[in-house]
């Protein structure tokens, strides 16, 4: 169907009818999505098909990344891309009157994520399946996602993301697939044959339903499978009357109550129904997932024995840290093994990615909340606690303290961070300086007693996705100077070094950023009715909202600008436009309120004429993958200036470096690694150092209010928030200016803010010098190769799950 335009279009056009009972001449946008959709997923379930047999015939080993989040984009581009059929599809589209830009505009953004650990998880599925590597994804399918965004009188009001509206034209629904998950109720113990068994009664069960999507690689012919559990009734109605659930109201809302499980990202936990919830999810998407991945095994090697060597658990962060004691359940209560054959199978299975430091992501369940919802987990969790507080006992005989804060269960929580170190063979950072805080400060005791789980895997990005999708004029351009290798070795990228200086090229790349740059202040112009200047600086900052993050700071810097300009007009300065891009948890008053202050600063600073059009604030409403790949190629200044050691990695730093932005950022994270890649004359840095950053936490010494008295300048500044600069009076950014002084700036915001100010000064100075810009620029995606996931995916691949590519000539 996709061998020329000519059949493409005969194909589609007898499809078109088939499906919607009209011609094509009468179809709308979306008619002409979901036609087009299905017909490139039945395309690719050829290959699907094949790369599963082949799996399964060969026997190899394989990995199933569970994660909470799959923040996987729109799919129709990159699926048209990887299988090779863009232009023909494009062309034929065209001929039919129709432009391929737009009908991607009528796919939704899937809402299985939220920020950069969904993000993650997606491009590595990407590079799994590019990569010809037996690796798939496990998740939930979020009826509405995280939420949908809107701005209204500059607060963010959340919405439910129907992103299934219009149904999902990628996903095949697996009903002979389905797993029973149980919930509460009771467990009784009971002696028979000589061995202890454990009986599940008077539980809820919510029947896990599978939708597959397929995972396709680039010009390969592999698809590897994204599996989403559906969370529905496991009761017909006659079980529901059994329950005396009375009218048939009741029954439905009963039904709807056990389905909420699977219907937002993220439920509010601020109230205990919250943590309930997002509980249930966790050990819904571990418990279907390893149900089913015993069953299909033992269906094809019958001995459970040799589980591990077959198949591959990676839980992403602690939330499918369940895994570990559901597999130990399973081993134990259905196979019957010992516990020491269980927990080697377990602990041989289970590897662990820990994605922050921060003490509230290092999620702690209550012990009452745990050992009602699931309590058989809970007594398994209890023996594993049990057995390993025995062997610390032996190591440090008497140290009750040490004991107490290494053990899974403590001060009335289980600790999960703790249960996945115990549990697993490998324990990874997402950056070195990440790995290495944790090896020697967060989790010291741990990697004292497990130096051999602890390893590095530095985040990567798919540059497939991130620049030959996202950027298609600089991926051609990339292409004309040193070839197309570098699509499948991005090493390859490298070859762009003996272009830095060359003055013809850096004209066209300067051309191809700047088409991008009117593309995306087309977009600003048509959703918010602002014009930007695209002859200023697009100067970016767009990532999830978060006080160590620290938008507030951006913000802060914006304040002082704006105030020079209005005491000096003609103040010499390039022209600025800072774009934002955030969503904030719903419950995360600050982080919401900081929002509220970069719109009332756009408010303020954009309708002000003495600025003569200087400086301008864009806040981008919904900020999502689909935006983000409109955003990225005309940025031109990409701030990474969280709080040095608070961001494990960030990959919105490489993506922004791979389409030619210049990093203002921190020694956080993966910008350390960025510098040493470009070079520190090819980056611009600020602030505090890790080291420095922990010695304050550690032994104290900052006092923000102290340093506020000391600089007129800073003291200003944090002034404006309450004196009246802003609409809206005192109330209104009170809880910042209270963050900043009265709780000691916990993430050194003003402690930094000279040091971030006199960078901003050096870009400025620096774009000045079009040519020098232009080479840094070219110098930062010759060295983004290094940051790939396809590099990623390879250490994983060799170094955690111990699986290798299978080919179709194998």
């Amino acid at each position: 169907m996709f061998t020329d335009k000519e059949s493409f279009k005969k194909y589609f056009a007898e499809r078109f009818e088939l499906i919607h009972g009209k011609s094509v001449e009468e179809a709308t946008p979306m008619d002409i999505y979901k036609t087009l959709g299905n017909m490139v997923r039945e395309y690719a379930s050829k290959d699907w098909i094949k790369t599963n047999k082949k799996y399964q015939d060969k026997g190899v080993k394989q990995v199933y990344y569970l994660s909470m989040e799959f923040l996987l984009g729109r799919l129709l581009g990159s699926n048209l891309l990887n299988l090779g059929i863009l232009d023909v599809v494009e062309e034929g589209l065209a001929e039919l009157g129709f432009s391929l830009k737009d009908i991607e505009e009528q796919e939704p953004d899937a809402g299985l994520g939220n920020g950069g650990l969904g993000r993650l998880a997606a491009c590595f599925l990407d590079s799994l399946a590019s990569m010809n590597l037996p690796g798939h994804g496990s998740g939930i399918r979020y009826k509405y996602g995280l939420f949908e965004q809107r701005i209204i009188n500059g607060y963010q009001v959340e919405l439910p993301e129907y992103w299934l509206k219009e149904g999902n034209v990628w996903e095949v629904r697996k009903s002979d697939k389905a797993e029973e998950v149980r919930f509460g109720g009771h467990v009784e113990v009971r002696e028979e044959e000589g061995r202890m068994v454990f009986d599940h009664q008077g539980y809820e069960p919510v029947l896990a339903v599978p939708f597959d999507t397929p995972v396709v690689g680039y010009d390969n012919k592999r698809v590897n499978t994204l599996r989403l559990w559906n969370a529905e009734s496991a009761l017909d109605d006659m079980d529901c009357h059994s329950l005396n659930l009375g009218c048939y109201s009741r029954i439905v809302e009963y039904k709807h109550f056990l389905e909420s499980i699977s219907e937002f990202l993220y439920p509010d936990d601020s109230h205990y129904e919250g943590r309930v919830l997002r509980l249930k999810q966790q050990y819904f998407l571990v418990s279907a997932t390893i149900q089913g991945l015993v069953r299909r095994y033992k269906k094809k090697h019958g001995n459970i024995m040799h589980f591990h060597e077959k198949v591959g658990i990676h839980i992403n962060d602690t939330h499918p840290t369940l895994a570990i004691p559901e597999l130990m359940r399973i081993l134990l209560d259905e196979e019957g093994l010992s516990w020491d054959d269980a927990w080697r199978i377990t602990t041989s299975t289970v590897s662990y990615t820990n994605h922050t430091t921060l003490a509230e992501a290092l999620e702690k369940w209550p012990v009452e909340l745990f050992k009602t919802l699931l309590p058989r987990i809970y007594m398994l969790v209890e023996e594993i606690n049990e057995r390993f507080c025995r062997e610390l006992w032996h190591l440090y005989p008497g140290d009750w303290e040490r004991i107490s804060r290494m053990a899974i269960l403590g001060e009335g929580q289980v600790r999960m961070a703790h249960l996945a170190i115990v549990g697993s063979h490998s324990v990874n950072g997402v950056a070195h300086i990440h790995t290495e805080i944790l090896k020697t400060r967060e989790m010291k005791n741990f990697y004292n007693i497990f130096p051999h789980k602890f390893n590095n895997k530095t985040n990567g990005i798919t540059h497939r996705r991130w620049l030959l999708k996202a950027n298609p004029k600089l991926s051609a351009l990339i292409t004309e100077a040193i070839g197309p290798g570098w699509v499948r070795h991005p090493d390859d990228l490298t070859g762009l070094l003996k272009f830095t200086r060359d003055k013809a090229f850096q004209e066209k790349i300067a051309a191809v950023k700047r088409e991008n740059k009117l593309a995306l202040a087309a977009f600003i112009k048509e959703k918010q009715g602002l014009a930007i200047d695209e002859n200023s600086i697009f100067d970016v900052q767009i990532k999830r909202l978060h006080a160590y993050k620290r938008q507030v700071m951006n913000a802060l810097h914006i304040m002082e600008l704006y105030s020079r300009l209005k005491e000096n007009p003609d103040m010499e300065i390039n022209p600025r436009t800072f774009i934002f891009g955030a969503k904030a948890s719903p419950s995360y008053d600050l982080a919401k309120r900081v929002i509220k202050l970069i719109n009332s600063l756009a408010e303020v600073v954009n309708r002000d004429k003495d600025v003569k059009g200087k400086l301008k604030v864009v806040f981008v409403e919904n900020y999502r993958v689909s935006l983000a790949e409109i955003i990225i190629p005309a940025a031109e200044v990409s701030q990474q200036i969280s709080t040095a050691s608070k961001e494990a990695s960030g990959t919105g730093n490489m993506k922004l470096m791979l389409n030619g932005a210049l990093t203002l950022g921190t020694l956080d994270g993966a910008n350390i690694e960025i510098m040493e890649e470009v070079g520190k004359e090819n980056i611009f840095t600020f602030g505090m150092t890790p080291q420095e950053v922990l010695d304050f936490y550690h032994y104290g010494g900052y006092s923000s209010r102290g340093l506020c008295e000391e600089d007129p300048r800073i003291k200003g500044l944090v002034e404006q928030l309450i004196n009246g600069f802003f609409p809206g009076g005192r109330e209104e950014f009170y809880p910042i200016y209270e963050a900043l002084l009265d709780y000691n700036d916990e993430y050194f915001v003003l402690k930094d803010y000279t040091s971030y100010a006199r960078a901003q000064d050096e870009v400025d100075k620096t774009y000045r010098n079009r040519e020098r810009w232009l080479e840094m620029s070219i110098h930062n995606i010759a060295r983004a190769g290094r940051f790939s996931s396809d590099r990623t995916i390879n250490e994983y691949g060799a170094g955690i799950w111990n699986i290798s590519p299978v080919y179709n000539s194998d």
